[in-house]
């Protein structure tokens, strides 16, 4: 409820001062999925919860979540707090645990926002493919093409699941870890590109339809 009723007050003002595409949502399967997008600021998560029309589970900074409304508040959207800077173990707990209950789960598996534009992907982190593995969940990847501004249209690059099924069964050592993390990051840098892509192409052949009618 207190999600909806988010997304009715804020979707016309952020419409107009950030408009957002989500581009392939065709893409993400039904039942539970782990969503792993890059992370420019603090508006990514807002904007894809906005226009989505879903209500994933995301993971946000413990800090969000300070004082009696803001704790209400970033639950009710649908956000559990993470402890960054330790290994929380109760926020991949609860990230299972909504998984097995058949939920999306929205990461930024960085686990922290990038500093500037010219930095491609951060670090992923292990955690994400621990989850991933222990629940045999199907991982989306999303790629925000740039980082959002006042009156700029912010898109979202949704890519095809895949599943990291090759680790299942196996022992989650750190080499394991890192293979698998790898597969993550290449997956979502290739859904960058790939939209990319396809959004050039199409600028391309609306000028040259353009050119047809004149």
């Amino acid at each position: 409820m207190i999600l909806w009723i988010a997304r009715i007050i804020l979707f016309f003002p952020l419409l107009i001062t950030h408009p957002t595409w989500i581009v392939g949502k065709r893409n993400i399967p039904k039942g539970k999925v782990i969503l792993c997008c890059n992370h420019y600021s603090n508006w990514d998560a807002v904007l894809y919860n906005v226009y989505n029309f879903k209500k994933p589970r995301f993971l946000a900074k413990k800090e969000l979540f300070e004082g009696k409304f803001m704790n209400w508040f970033m639950r009710g959207v649908g956000a559990f707090p993470i402890d960054r800077e330790a290994n929380d173990i109760t926020a991949i707990k609860n990230c299972m645990k909504f998984l097995k209950e058949g939920k999306q789960l929205f990461i930024f598996p960085e686990g922290t926002r990038l500093v500037n534009d010219e930095e491609v992907l951060g670090e992923i982190k292990s955690g994400v493919s621990l989850i991933a593995v222990k629940t045999q969940t199907p991982i989306v990847p999303i790629w925000i093409r740039n980082r959002p501004k006042l009156f700029r249209r912010s898109v979202y690059y949704v890519g095809k699941p895949f599943e990291l099924s090759e680790f299942y069964g196996q022992r989650l050592d750190e080499p394991a870890l890192q293979a698998a993390n790898k597969i993550i990051r290449e997956k979502m840098i290739e859904t960058g590109v790939q939209g990319k892509k396809k959004e050039e192409k199409k600028s391309r052949d609306a000028k040259k339809a353009k050119k047809k009618r004149k």
